[in-house]
């Protein structure tokens, strides 16, 4: 029988799609948002649509810890948001590989950070 953890790799790597839930930096309600995502060698990469000025980008600054839901594979992650313009490039790119250069270029509009998790 496979592990929740083997099912939740098997749908990052199938899926165009996942859940994720922040807390709020004000209000410190949960906060769930559908994203794209790139899952790549355990890593789950994401790319805020309006960059640092996303609404869950400036929630995980304030509380690093984030929910993923996967069509019910579910786990908690301690992200890493990063503003190095290298690192935001590779996972831009790692974005476009998966969605195609049109689509990100029509839905993100602001390329200055990124966001990355280790998935155990």
């Amino acid at each position: 029988m496979p592990s929740r953890n083997d099912s939740l790799s098997d749908r990052l790597s199938r899926y165009r799609e996942l859940t994720i839930t922040v807390t709020g930096r004000k209000s410190g309600r949960r906060i769930s948002n559908p994203v794209w995502f790139v899952f790549e060698d355990g890593k789950l990469y994401l790319l805020p649509v309006q960059g640092s000025e996303t609404q869950w980008y400036k929630n995980v600054l304030k509380n690093p810890e984030i929910g993923i839901d996967a069509r019910g594979a579910q786990a908690d992650l301690k992200v890493t948001p990063t503003t190095d313009a290298k690192q935001v490039s590779s996972v831009v790119e790692k974005f476009r590989k998966k969605y195609g250069a049109s689509d990100v270029k029509k839905y993100y509009s602001n390329f200055d950070v990124a966001v990355a998790a280790d998935v155990h």
